[in-house]
């Protein structure tokens, strides 16, 4: 009998037309690095009395899907989940390269039917109703550059075949660390050790009552851009910022030497005023916990812009 292994996992995303209905064909074969995506339902215990000491039959509580991807943050790929995260882009070119902006506050994001599949089982798990909830990456100098994509899901349906069809393809272009650089007001910013990033859709769950146990879509709820950058203590320019309280326009991005490259501006990023700790002999760090805000002149909290070969998402 064949045991599952990671090597051999695959999985494939497609958008839905409807919510919680997977699509006959249009499938992707994504990328990933790990998934914790999955269903499960718990038992409750019988409360009854009078029937001995052993408990009676528990019975089946409420169905939960959910989990966390690890994606790589490529040319192509990152761009279903951007999709998933902002909704439709708005994208620009006739010919390659493409441009693909996409922006915070859209009141409408699509779901995605996502399947994994363990084939030497086999067992194969399409999850329907897919929402990306929280998407976040981080900023240092070295490592493989991953984002992790909160999901919530509708349900969950195995079966011992796939059911994604024909897989299309996409070409695997990673941005690395060596590639990423951070501006504030288009001004390189220096000293940075690490940034975080996260930008969350808080997702509220519509738990109604059904017969399957499912929910019946997940609404967004007010948008979030927060994080987190460790900053060597050089200079008081972050701090008299903090101070004053006065919004800055920090921009995070990756370029590849072959033209692609993802940009995200936070149009409006503010400061806390930080702790500066002296702990020791070595050098002094400061780390602020930003989060960005809606830019009276843009409108909007932020924009990520992507650019590569493919038309369209």
């Amino acid at each position: 009998m064949a045991r599952a292994q990671g090597a051999r996992a695959q999985m494939a995303l497609a958008f839905e037309t409807t919510y919680g209905t997977p699509p006959a064909s249009g499938f992707t074969r994504m990328p990933f690095a790990s998934a914790t995506l999955g269903a499960e339902q718990p038992l409750l215990n019988s409360e009854l009395l009078g029937y001995g000491r052993d408990p009676l039959a528990p019975i089946k509580d409420a169905l939960t899907a959910d989990g966390n991807l690890v994606v790589p943050i490529d040319a192509e790929a990152v761009g279903f989940w951007l999709k998933a995260a902002f909704g439709q882009p708005i994208t620009t070119g006739t010919a390659a390269p493409y441009s693909h902006e996409f922006r915070s506050g859209s009141w409408v994001l699509p779901s995605m039917s996502i399947e994994t599949g363990m084939p030497e089982v086999p067992r194969f798990a399409m999850y329907s109703g897919c929402m990306l909830d929280t998407l976040s990456w981080q900023m240092q100098r070295s490592g493989l550059l991953t984002a992790t994509a909160s999901l919530v899901a509708q349900g969950e349906a195995i079966a011992t075949t796939s059911a994604t069809g024909t897989l299309a393809e996409i070409d695997i272009q990673r941005f690395g660390h060596f590639n990423g650089a951070i501006t504030r007001n288009g001004q390189p910013l220096g000293n940075i050790v690490s940034a975080e990033i996260t930008y969350a859709n808080t997702l509220d769950r519509i738990e109604t009552i059904r017969s399957d146990g499912r929910i019946d879509g997940a609404d967004p709820g007010m948008a979030a851009l927060t994080g987190r950058i460790e900053v060597r203590f050089a200079d008081q320019l972050l701090v008299n910022q903090a101070i004053n309280g006065d919004p800055c326009e920090m921009t995070f991005a990756y370029v590849l030497p072959s033209g692609e490259s993802l940009t995200l501006v936070a149009h409006a990023v503010y400061l806390p005023r930080p702790r500066i700790e002296i702990s020791g002999p070595q050098g002094v760090q400061a780390s602020f916990d930003w989060q960005a805000a809606k830019d009276p002149v843009t409108g909007r909290m932020c924009t990520v812009t992507l650019v590569n070969e493919r038309e369209t998402y």
